[in-house]
């Protein structure tokens, strides 16, 4: 696994990972909601979908309900995704959580900007790609130093079906 931590996009991503929080279980029969990306952004969210590994982090895939193109599952606690999001509040100018340069790490060529949620979970957004993906991973999968290693499993498919790219 190739990783780097990058400050260009700051809050320090060890206090960010490393900060406390409480652990609630979200429902696991609840499938993640179900963005609406741009035309553009949907074309590769659906190429995306089907490139998805059966497996992440020795987790099996299973259907997200509502079943669509611009979600997916693995395991229980789940590991979701969310292909075609917004733009994360942390990068929108504006917004009162704004900073441009919050940290962000690289995973085998693909840049994830990390947020530790109050539930423990850490949701991972890339970053320079043709549209956003979000993946939260839950505070069991994290633990405590906020290890976000299993988005390493997804890499290959990004880098096939998401080329690298700015979004307005």
């Amino acid at each position: 696994m190739k990783s780097s931590l990058r400050r260009p996009l700051g809050l320090p991503a060890a206090a960010l990972l490393l900060a406390a929080a409480g652990c609630s279980a979200p429902d696991p029969s609840a499938g993640p909601a179900v963005p609406t990306p741009d035309a553009r952004q949907a074309g590769h969210c659906r190429a995306l979908h089907g490139a998805l590994p059966d497996v992440l982090d020795g987790r099996k895939r299973r259907t997200a309900e509502p079943g669509d193109d611009f979600t997916a599952l693995w395991g229980d606690p789940a590991i979701s995704l969310r292909c075609g999001v917004t733009r994360p509040k942390i990068l929108t100018p504006g917004s009162e959580h704004y900073n441009p340069n919050a940290d962000s790490a690289e995973l085998d060529g693909v840049e994830w900007l990390p947020e530790r949620q109050p539930d423990g979970s850490v949701r991972c957004t890339t970053v320079h790609r043709e549209a956003w993906i979000e993946v939260t991973l839950p505070a069991r999968v994290v633990g405590g130093a906020g290890d976000i290693s299993a988005l390493t499993d997804l890499a290959g498919a990004i880098t096939k079906t998401v080329p690298v790219g700015i979004l307005p």
